[in-house]
């Protein structure tokens, strides 16, 4: 059954081809499996899952189900889950049980699905290779000896192996698009707003943004209906009714007019990546579309931007962790500023110090101006650069990554060749868009994600031109051997 996707899953529940007990039992026997080699979860909720599998069957012989009844959705480490562990990928957090659910989560289990999990990620989400996890880094299933991407490495391991037909990923600059690019699968980041971010352990709250990541667009299109919608106890939640995502999914692409920023096209990225690229935008030609070429004069400046935004925010959101009211406490503090400084130092894994100085440093007297006021500026340039391209383009087509999966440890001495892994994500972030990555070949063995973007709440195009895709290209259909 872990080779079915979402979608076959939930036909074969309805025509009663196996209980969702059964398809729980094996999802929970090859995670036990294949996790010690992966480590795509930090946490196992074998006797919950069951007991929501044992409900969804009831459901469904009441015929009360819905799409996700009875499958097994794993959830990001990232979520609140109530009277389990969440962790966040940090030491700090390691002992933290959930009293409430995340709306996410809350919608799943109101949608009957099983949870079989919490799933690894980078700490705080800040990563983007899943190595600054405090449980130990994610292994890609395609080359063990290769990165999953980050932070949602854990969800898009789990599905690329089969240990989830479907995970929750978020992306604040790329956490989603990136690692279903390494590990061959779709994932979408929505608009910003789309999805509700209550319980969503914050990183930098103006950029996550929750998002589904299955193998094919259809199944994202099946989460997405359950994920998005108007949350009045998120004050970023936009109230904007959510469309019928799988009912589009195949409607006619007949004079779609894509944009390819010649940005994306210069020097970094890998020639290999770009061929596939582009032959995948003839595949769309074929499909009815018109392409053409555009300019995003201020992206190659997202990163720097960005790099000030989020740990500027990050900064401020983790001085909560303080070892006085939950996470990680020292052991005999002498006083409070030795409460404090140990408690963080100890709870705390480098990558997440370094983003917190970098962002106390922005915010800092003297420097506000200089740094955090001109990045937003510039993130308003990008945002406008985006808005003159959608007036001559419907969506805006290029690499998801400049290169295939890295490998372990090669870049982790050099956080800037890290960051730049993200070059191609982190504007759609810092604009609020939606993004979309899905499979489109493979380069040294390893998958090449193609990214598509779109205007604001276009999730559902999105969808619709990567389903198309889908249906004329069998990459979504490979999976690794293990």
């Amino acid at each position: 059954m872990h080779t079915q996707t979402i979608a076959q899953l939930a036909r074969g529940l309805k025509n009663r081809d196996f209980s969702s007990v059964e398809l729980t039992e094996a999802c929970l026997a090859r995670i036990r499996q294949h996790n010690p080699a992966l480590n795509c979860y930090i946490s196992l909720t074998e006797e919950a899952a069951l007991a929501e599998a044992r409900a969804a069957d009831a459901r469904i012989a009441s015929g009360q189900a819905e799409p996700l009844t009875g499958i097994p959705i794993a959830q990001k480490d990232i979520f609140c889950t109530e009277g389990v562990r969440t962790s966040c990928g940090s030491r700090m957090l390691d002992s933290f049980i959930a009293p409430y659910d995340a709306t996410i989560v809350s919608r799943f289990r109101a949608a009957g699905s099983v949870m079989p999990g919490k799933l690894n990620m980078d700490e705080f989400a800040m990563g983007s290779s899943n190595e600054t996890s405090f449980y130990g880094p994610v292994k890609n299933p395609w080359n063990l000896q290769t990165v999953p991407g980050g932070s949602s490495g854990g969800s898009a391991a789990a599905v690329a192996a089969g240990l989830a037909p479907g995970a929750t990923g978020t992306d604040t600059g790329g956490s989603i698009r990136q690692p279903a690019s390494f590990c061959g699968i779709t994932g979408i980041k929505p608009t910003y707003g789309r999805c509700s971010r209550w319980g969503m352990i914050a990183f930098a709250s103006s950029l996550d943004q929750a998002g589904p990541m299955a193998r094919t667009a259809e199944d994202c299109a099946l989460m997405l209906q359950v994920m998005a919608g108007f949350d009045p106890k998120d004050s970023t939640s936009v109230d904007v009714p959510v469309p019928d995502y799988a009912g589009a999914l195949n409607a006619s692409l007949d004079g779609l007019r894509i944009g390819l920023p010649r940005e994306f096209f210069e020097a970094g990225l890998d020639p290999a990546i770009e061929q596939l690229i582009r032959a995948a935008v003839a595949e769309y030609r074929k499909l009815g579309a018109t392409v053409s070429e555009i300019s995003l004069p201020n992206m190659p400046l997202s990163v720097p931007a960005y790099y000030v935004v989020a740990p500027a925010e990050c900064s401020s959101n983790l001085a909560r962790y303080d070892g006085v009211r939950f996470g990680h406490r020292c052991a005999n503090p002498a006083d409070l500023p030795d409460l404090y400084t140990r408690s963080r130092g100890e709870g705390f894994g480098a990558e997440v110090k370094r983003r917190i100085l970098m962002g106390t440093y922005a915010l800092s007297a003297g420097y506000y101006d200089a740094y955090y006021l001109k990045a937003q500026k510039v993130r308003r340039l990008i945002s406008d650069d985006f808005q003159q391209a959608f007036r001559s383009v419907d969506v805006i087509m290029g690499p998801t990554a400049p290169s295939v999966a890295f490998g372990l440890g090669e870049k982790s001495d050099d956080p800037v060749s890290m960051y730049l892994s993200d070059i191609y994500t982190i504007g759609v972030n810092l604009a609020g868009l939606p993004g979309l990555s899905l499979p489109a070949g493979f380069c040294a063995g390893l998958p090449v994600g193609l990214q598509l973007i779109g205007n604001y709440f276009s999730e559902a195009r999105l969808l619709n031109l990567a389903h198309r895709y889908q249906q004329v290209t069998d990459w979504h259909t490979r999976q690794p051997t293990l």
